[in-house]
């Protein structure tokens, strides 16, 4: 049901249906037309470019030609105008008939209304989040958490065969640091003095009930053991711990992932995993031998001036080849990515999306250049950075939290004010665009907190279908009854929200092609934005009230058209991950 595409079509044969030339003797490229709103609504209902991308080619003029395809256009039983605009865009108005049939069938699909096979089943793998297991999710992981999540929703709704996944990074020198911490909290809880944290463990007062759980399961046992058998032990129930309250922690945000990768299992059976994906690469020409210079004058911990096993990821769009092996015979962090990545292909993912921390801004090339050495065309991968949030209330910057140590958790910030709040907020700037949360802004109810405003719309539907049933007496209105009745609306506004509601299937699409989930929490505001306006102009104009007792026809095509903005609410709300309400109060 997506108009924007079914116009699209209409255009594209009618172009044939003039039988235009390409001057140079090849196939014209009708790919290049396309179907938008024009940028003023005053200019009608849709508009396209055709005659602009076809008259070069066709060596005519553009609004010459933008006026042959108007009159073929509107010979369209649905096209009420053609009009000519600017250079050669053509703006089409569509009748009033054509609003109500799409109405109908909007309301026959209900919540299924803006579902699309445009994804058509690919494989697409989303990966989110993923924290080191080393405490509790901090606001840091909050708005990659709901960016990373939203997306998978839309892409799913889109057609897209989803795998929403964490991969748990328990490998590697932090894990030793949690575990020599979690051990310096079981020797707490066994009565032993620690004094304050020593430098370089983590401080956070979530590793107290960690080491009161080894204490109560070991009792002084891990102390008689060899600190390395011990630690191993310790690692181990410290890193289940960590990811259970990871878990719980996402869950409050209803975020839920499909699948948790472990690192570790990348290192398993001496590095089977790795030592298979290097040899892959090997034989694909991009492993030799050699030195790498430190990168931009500086010396990472795995950097060292001594020959190593290299990725020519230069060869395939990085800045820089990069280690796999260092000159010891040990891995580098590198070498699981490789591993990683070699995994999912290998699991039949095409669509490869990272939801990174804009600190990860390094990782952007040589993933993609890891991508393309794997995989060669087989995969799309894209990393998706998620810039910095910074947390205010009235103004004033949000202070650490004494449970985490360091930082704001996200717990914290839940707890405070909730989750849709933060699911839709998280989503009202783009991913790559610093943004700013204050707990108060978030929580007030007015028509600039974006959040209760759409959802106030939701409810405010709800409200409209009572006061219905009180007025008609009637319990339940049927969707076939109110479908049937729609060409009662009439009114500028009843088909301005029409076309509104019109725009989802495309904003599905669209937000799922490029990757842009911030676009269904601008298009639900707006959608919102227009219900509350129509609603106050029943407000003043009784004649526009959604209910009229006294015009059960109207009030039915009208009760039509609110059942419409319910079910696209609640749908784009749910692919957010918040709820629509149906009363506030």
């Amino acid at each position: 049901m997506n108009i924007f595409a079914d116009f699209n079509a209409r255009i594209v044969k009618a172009v044939e249906a003039l039988d235009l030339k390409d001057k140079e003797g090849g196939t014209l490229d009708l790919s290049r037309i396309a179907v938008e709103p024009p940028r003023d609504a005053s200019h009608g209902d849709l508009a396209t470019n055709a005659a602009m991308v076809l008259a070069k080619p066709t060596g005519q003029n553009p609004r010459a030609l933008a006026e042959k395809l108007a009159e073929a256009l509107r010979g369209d039983a649905d096209i009420a105008s053609a009009e000519i605009a600017g250079p050669g865009f053509v703006n089409l108005r569509l009748k009033d008939a054509f609003w109500h049939t799409h109405l109908a069938a909007l309301l026959g699909e209900g919540r299924n209304y803006g579902r699309s096979t445009i994804g058509g089943g690919r494989k697409a793998n989303v990966e989110y989040v993923s924290a080191n297991p080393t405490g509790p999710m901090h606001v840091g992981h909050c708005r990659g958490a709901v960016v990373g999540d939203t997306l998978a929703n839309l892409m799913a709704f889109a057609g897209y065969d989803v795998t929403k996944e964490y991969v748990i990074n328990d490998a590697g020198s932090q894990i030793d640091v949690l575990g020599r911490s979690a051990f310096l909290r079981y020797r707490e809880a066994l009565g032993e003095a620690i004094g304050e944290i020593p430098p370089g463990l983590y401080p956070g007062d979530y590793l107290i009930p960690v080491g009161q759980a080894l204490a109560e399961e070991f009792g002084l046992g891990l102390l008689e053991m060899p600190e390395d058998e011990a630690l191993a032990i310790v690692k181990d129930r410290t890193v289940d711990a960590m990811m259970a309250m990871i878990r719980e922690d996402l869950a409050l945000l209803n975020v839920h992932h499909d699948v948790f990768f472990s690192e570790r299992t990348l290192h398993a059976d001496n590095a089977k995993k790795i030592r298979a994906a290097i040899a892959d690469l090997t034989l694909k020409g991009h492993i030799y031998k050699g030195k790498l210079p430190p990168p931009k004058g500086e010396k990472p911990d795995d950097w060292e001036d001594r020959e190593q096993t290299l990725f020519r990821s230069t060869a395939v769009g990085d800045d820089m080849d990069r280690a796999l092996v260092k000159s010891d015979g040990s891995f580098t962090y590198f070498a699981a990515d490789v591993a990683y990545l070699k995994d999912k292909v290998e699991r039949g993912f095409v669509d490869l999306i990272y939801v990174l921390g804009a600190d990860h801004g390094g990782y952007v090339k040589r993933l993609e250049a890891l991508a393309r050495a794997v995989a060669g065309d087989t995969v799309k991968l894209t990393v998706l950075l998620c810039q910095l949030v910074k947390l205010f209330r009235d103004g004033e910057p949000v202070r650490m939290s004494k449970r985490s140590g360091d930082f704001v958790t996200l717990r914290d910030v839940v707890e405070e004010v909730g989750r849709d709040p933060i699911r839709f907020m998280m989503l009202y700037r783009k991913n790559d665009a610093p943004l700013d949360f204050d707990f108060a802004k978030v929580t007030e109810q007015s028509k600039d907190n974006p959040v209760f405003y759409v959802q106030y719309a939701s409810a405010r539907c709800h409200s409209v279908f009572r006061q219905a049933s009180e007025q008609l007496g009637e319990a339940n209105f049927d969707r076939n009854r109110l479908a049937a009745s729609v060409a009662a609306l009439t009114d500028e506004g009843e088909i301005a929200l029409i076309r509104k509601l019109a725009e989802y299937p495309r904003l599905i699409e669209s937000a799922a092609l490029s990757l842009e989930p911030h676009r269904l929490a601008f298009y639900l505001y707006d959608l919102a934005s227009g219900f509350h306006a129509q609603w106050n102009r029943g407000h003043d104009n009784p004649d526009l009230r959604f209910v009229k007792v006294n015009d059960r026809e109207s009030t039915y095509a009208r009760l039509g058209l609110v059942q419409a903005v319910s079910d696209v609410l609640t749908s784009g709300l749910t692919l957010i991950g918040a709820d629509a309400p149906t009363e506030m109060r």
